[in-house]
């Protein structure tokens, strides 16, 4: 599909996003509330992704798919009839270092988009400010700029890298190169190093250098402080414009409605269970009584771990159920749980409708390795989370759930460091399925979301828009 600009529309926007789930989605979504403020978008990708965008966006005449491997080449050979250059290219951080330079030589402003939240930007520079090598078991270390419960234990810095063993976990292309050949532009170069390690400079920094402002997938009411922290240290305008949802997930807390139009949500996704066939079973649960299991598609536990875990979950079901989801591309599979457990819970290989999950009454708990969506699909519904991270950014989001808005806990007090075991997995279980403070915390924060979207989101993006209309102007 070619890229034009409508006459009655406000500028073009060109948006490139990395081609991986945690990424697209929020991307998808941002893509949504500028088509609303009705800005053109052109979304630049270098593989076909149509099967996972909605519908409702392809239909949409101010919303252009365009399929490139070299965006340098796209731009030059444009269609001539288009005079007007694009206000603004919206670039995933992650791909930004090696894409801005083309959209530099048209003269395009470029706008750094984080799909993670903010949190574990300023905790990844933080701690290299304070130069943790020298801490010693026991140590604890305040981080300058962040709130007083942020802080830097000895063991937050045995981040586990078991995943490295087979290569980073994140294989997919990082998104269209910005020189059409071989070198960095945008997802050549060879595989990426995996994230730093606690005390070693962030990336991220050096990504948005070129950037004119920044976005972010949060909002005041999750991250305020970490928001001022970035913008604080980056010098540049920082707006937190999320949770980036889906529109039916801000629309109503029921999850009948999720039901009817979760396939529009979640396209094309294979499961063992139809979502009639979840919905049923959980309307059967008591209220707040469901403990739901998922790590996501690309990351879980070790393979010491998972049996672990079985054994939690069987003891569970002697008080309460569980959703347990394991991908079917996993290593680990749980012989002989079904039919210990039978009806009282349920195993689902492959996809889960977790959107509809998490906003079900009967759902009381959520075990997460905390990647950035998990994570504020569970707290928008007033989920508790048991924080089980694995890599990266979860570490820093399981530090925000657990010590700044207090809404879950860990799995472990001794996590990273040593093996999780049965006995810590159940205890984790229950104190998030029974703990006044975090239940109470919980019901507060999500109480915040009932009434949508953010109203602090939605001003931040009518002042991001004020910003490219007078920069593009300038």
């Amino acid at each position: 599909m070619s890229s034009s600009t409508s006459s009655s529309s406000s500028g073009e926007i060109l948006v490139v996003p990395k081609i991986a789930q945690g990424h697209l989605f929020p991307c998808i979504e941002i893509c949504k509330l500028l088509l609303s403020r009705n800005y053109s978008i052109t979304l630049l990708v270098d593989s076909d992704i149509t099967s996972s965008i909605p519908s409702s966006l392809l239909h949409s005449p101010l919303f252009h798919f365009q399929l490139t491997k070299d965006i340098h080449g796209w731009y030059l050979q444009r269609d001539p009839g288009v005079t007007t250059r694009p206000i603004c290219a919206i670039i995933d951080h992650i791909i930004n270092k090696n894409t801005h330079h083309v959209f530099s030589e048209f003269a395009i402003p470029t706008v750094v988009f984080i799909t993670s939240g903010a949190c574990w930007a300023a905790v990844q520079h933080a701690i290299w400010v304070v130069r943790p090598g020298d801490m010693r078991p026991g140590d604890v270390r305040t981080l300058p700029g962040l709130p007083e419960d942020m802080v830097l234990k000895y063991s937050d810095l045995k981040q586990r890298r078991h995943w490295m063993k087979m290569g980073p976990p994140h294989k997919q292309k990082e998104g269209p190169r910005g020189d059409g050949g071989g070198g960095r532009g945008g997802g050549g170069g060879g595989p990426p190093r995996g994230p730093p390690f606690p005390g070693e400079p962030a990336p991220w920094v050096e990504e948005v250098e070129s950037a004119a402002a920044i976005l972010i997938n949060t909002c005041d009411d999750l991250e305020r402080p970490f928001l001022d922290y970035v913008a604080n240290l980056t010098r540049k305008p920082v707006w937190g414009v999320g949770p980036l949802l889906p529109d039916q997930y801000w629309e109503s807390s029921d999850s009948l409605l999720l039901r009817v139009q979760d396939q529009e949500i979640r396209p094309n996704k294979e499961s063992n269970y139809t979502e009639e066939q979840v919905i049923e079973w959980l309307d059967q649960q008591p209220r707040g009584s469901v403990v739901y299991v998922s790590f996501g598609s690309e990351v879980g536990p070790t393979m010491e771990e998972y049996p672990e875990l079985t054994k939690a979950l069987e003891e569970l079901t002697g008080s309460n159920s569980f959703i347990w989801v394991i991908q079917k591309k996993s290593d680990y599979f749980p012989n002989g749980l079904d039919g210990k457990v039978g009806k009282k819970s349920l195993i689902i290989h492959g996809w889960a409708p977790q959107l509809l999950i998490l906003s079900h009454p009967s759902t009381g708990g959520f075990v997460s390795h905390c990647g950035w969506n998990s994570t504020v699909e569970a707290i928008v519904r007033g989920v508790p989370l048991l924080a089980w991270p694995i890599r990266g950014d979860q570490y820093y989001n399981a530090m925000l759930v657990v010590n700044h808005l207090k809404v879950g806990a860990m799995v472990s007090e001794k996590y990273p460091a040593d093996m999780v075991n049965k006995d810590d997995i159940l205890g984790g279980m229950q104190r998030v399925l029974k703990d006044n403070e975090i239940r109470r915390q919980s019901e507060i924060l999500g109480a915040k979301f009932e009434q949508g979207f953010p109203a602090s989101s939605l001003a931040s993006l009518d002042a991001f828009s004020d910003f490219i209309k007078h920069k593009a102007a300038a």
